[in-house]
C-alpha cells in the first residue's frame, strides 16, 4: 500500500477509535476530531475489537466512504454496537478491548487464486450473484488455513455459497491488502 502513515498518525488513529467508542457510549452520538490533511483522504476501512485476544467485533467498508478519520470513528462505534454477532459493548468494557485498525487497499479483481493469492498477504472478496463475502488477510493465519481451505470457508461462512464456488468461472475474486494499526 502506497500511503504510509507517521507514528504520530498512527496513534491518532488509534485514539480516534477508543474515544469514539467511548464518546458514543455517553452521548449516542459520532464526535468531531480535527485532524491533519492526510488523514482527511477518503480510504476503506475496517475496525477490529478484540477481548483477551478473541474477536468481539469487526466492521468496515471495502471502498472508500468517507475521510479516513471519519471511517475509522464510523466503523469502531458500528463493531462496537451493530456487529451482530456480538451483543453492544458496555462502558465497563471497553478497558479490556484492543482495538485493530485495517487501512484497506483498492481492491483487484483476480482471475487465477492459486497465482495471485499470497496467504497473510491478501484479504479476499468473493462474489456471486448477490451472495458476497469477505476474509481480511489475518484470517488465513488466525486459522491456519492453506489457500483451499481459506477459499473454501470464504465461500462457506462469509458469502453463504457452496464450498467449491470460487472454482466456478462465474464467481468474482478480487483481492486487497491492508496497513493494519494495534493498540
Amino acid at each position: 500500500m502506497k500511503n504510509e502513515f507517521k507514528e504520530e498518525e498512527k496513534k491518532l488513529l488509534l485514539k480516534i477509535a477508543r474515544d469514539s467508542i467511548e464518546f458514543y457510549l455517553k452521548n449516542k452520538e459520532i464526535p468531531k476530531f480535527e485532524v491533519p490533511e492526510k488523514l482527511k483522504e477518503k480510504m476503506a476501512v475496517f475496525v477490529t475489537l478484540k477481548k483477551d485476544s478473541n474477536l468481539r467485533g469487526c466492521i468496515g467498508h471495502l471502498e472508500p466512504r468517507y475521510p479516513l478519520a471519519e471511517a475509522v470513528a464510523k466503523m469502531a462505534i458500528a463493531a462496537a454496537f451493530e456487529d451482530t454477532r456480538f451483543f453492544p459493548l458496555s462502558l465497563e468494557e471497553l478497558k479490556e478491548i484492543k482495538i485493530e485498525i485495517s487501512i484497506i487497499s483498492p481492491l483487484r479483481k483476480i482471475k487465477d487464486p492459486s497465482k495471485e493469492i499470497e496467504l497473510g498477504k491478501h484479504g479476499v472478496i468473493i462474489k456471486k450473484g448477490f451472495k458476497g463475502g469477505v476474509f481480511l488477510p489475518e484470517v488465513a493465519e488466525e486459522f491456519n488455513y492453506n489457500l483451499e481451505e481459506f477459499l473454501s470457508s470464504l465461500c462457506v461462512y462469509k458469502a453463504g455459497l457452496p464450498a467449491d464456488a470460487w472454482r466456478d468461472p462465474k464467481t468474482e475474486i478480487f483481492i486487497f491488502t491492508t496497513k493494519k494499526l494495534s493498540e
